[in-house]
């Protein structure tokens, strides 16, 4: 009988300890092998596979002396993270104070994984509304979230286009060479707009969020109830929309 924790039986152990030893980097630069080995308590030969791996990769890098310090792939790692991380913060607000100037559901969603993800979001005090849930996917390529993909470089966008596009409902758009003519409408004119593509009755409203660098790292978006949304309501949250992804991007340092 195996007596090991659950937990433990799905641990890759080499993976295990090779993050043990990129952390020990991290918190002691210009750190030897030796030191390192002795720090976690395995074997140098195994440390320094490890340690090799990771300098093929960017991770670490090794000085002329012999120490070890984290590599460049390892410091865009920290930045993406450190970048979702203060988008979150920096969103919940706004995405609040938006929620409550539309009266509607907003959220904030980021690309992952070739598809769009919720990683905030707020509702507002109301019977019916939409319901927004952290953590959620939806494809790129329909409803509203389409404008994630409409402002990739045209290469990245043609690879995360699947060739069999899905249908979510009757307004879905399933035909590849229609898609791209819509994405490039929608970057031309700076949000997008999808009347039943996701859900028959959900309007869904999205603007991107600029990155410090320019490029688009989220969007913010705005859904409500079809029955209750005039285009005059969709005009309004293209509005409001537009001023609360400037304020994410200025804080974002755009």
């Amino acid at each position: 009988m195996n007596d090991q924790p659950p937990e433990k039986n799905n641990i890759v152990q080499a993976v295990d300890v090779c993050i043990d030893v990129l952390l020990n980097v991290a918190k002691n630069p210009d750190v030897r092998l030796t030191e390192i080995a002795q720090n976690i308590g395995e074997s140098k030969p195994r440390i320094l596979r490890m340690l090799r791996t990771m300098e093929r990769r960017g991770l670490v890098r090794k000085s002329d002396t012999g120490t070890y310090r984290l590599g460049t792939t390892a410091i865009v790692l920290g930045t993406a993270a450190s970048t979702q991380v203060d988008l979150v913060r920096i969103a919940n607000p706004i995405l609040e104070e938006l929620g409550q100037k539309a009266n509607e559901t907003t959220q904030l969603r980021i690309i992952d994984n070739g598809e769009s993800l919720c990683i905030a979001k707020f509702e507002p005090m109301r019977d019916l509304r939409v319901q927004a849930m952290i953590g959620r996917r939806r494809p790129l390529t329909a409803g509203s979230y389409k404008v994630l993909l409409a402002y990739l470089h045209p290469q990245v966008q043609q690879q995360m286009i699947p060739d069999i596009l899905p249908k979510l409902t009757n307004r879905t758009i399933t035909d590849r060479a229609k898609l791209i003519l819509e994405l490039e409408k929608i970057k031309r004119q700076g949000f997008c707009v999808s009347f039943g593509e996701v859900s028959e009755q959900l309007v869904s409203v999205s603007v991107p969020v600029l990155a410090f660098d320019g490029s688009v790292i989220a969007a913010v978006n705005v859904g409500a109830p079809a029955f209750r949304t005039q285009r005059s309501d969709v005009d309004r949250f293209i509005v409001l929309l537009k001023d609360a992804a400037s304020k994410i991007s200025a804080r974002l340092g755009w």
